[in-house]
């Protein structure tokens, strides 16, 4: 029996197989399945049913996704902006989930990579100390304010 796949049945199957490993946004979900070859109607058309059985919500999962990299990678409100934006999450969305990350959460997120980092920098002079520690929250993407506050308080603690 020679016949063709019907599809919306073969993208119903890529889209489902991708959030069977881990949520995603639908933007992410468009990609894969234009990847995949699925037509243009065919994708939407199933992203609209997905979304409107809530097996894709963009902004919980901006919400989670914000969340779980803040607290473990102590990622910064900008850097977590970027990283939405390349999941193709809408901007009104990313500002929303970005609010309720406040600017105390920040400085606490970054004192606590401060005095993570601190224990490995015990040899070196203080000079060298703040050059490093300023370092490695720039590439979190924290403000000068914020790095100098974290710094300032942690070292504080520490000596």
């Amino acid at each position: 029996m020679d016949y063709e796949a019907d599809p919306y049945s073969v993208a119903t199957k890529i889209a489902v197989d991708a959030l069977s490993r881990r949520a995603r946004s639908r933007g992410e979900l468009a990609e894969i399945l234009t990847k995949r070859g699925t037509p243009d109607d065919v994708a939407h058309r199933l992203l609209d049913r997905l979304v409107a059985q809530k097996l894709i919500d963009d902004h919980a999962f901006a919400q989670e996704w914000s969340q779980l990299r803040h607290r473990s990678k102590g990622l910064s409100r900008r850097v977590l902006a970027q990283e939405l934006r390349r999941k193709s999450i809408a901007p009104e969305v990313i500002d929303d989930v970005l609010g309720e990350i406040s600017r105390e959460d920040e400085i606490v997120a970054a004192r606590n990579l401060v005095a993570k980092k601190l224990r490995s920098l015990s040899r070196f002079d203080s000079e060298v100390q703040y050059r490093r520690l300023h370092s490695l929250l720039a590439r979190k993407g924290y403000s000068s304010n914020i790095i100098t506050e974290a710094i300032r308080l942690e070292l504080a603690i520490a000596s």
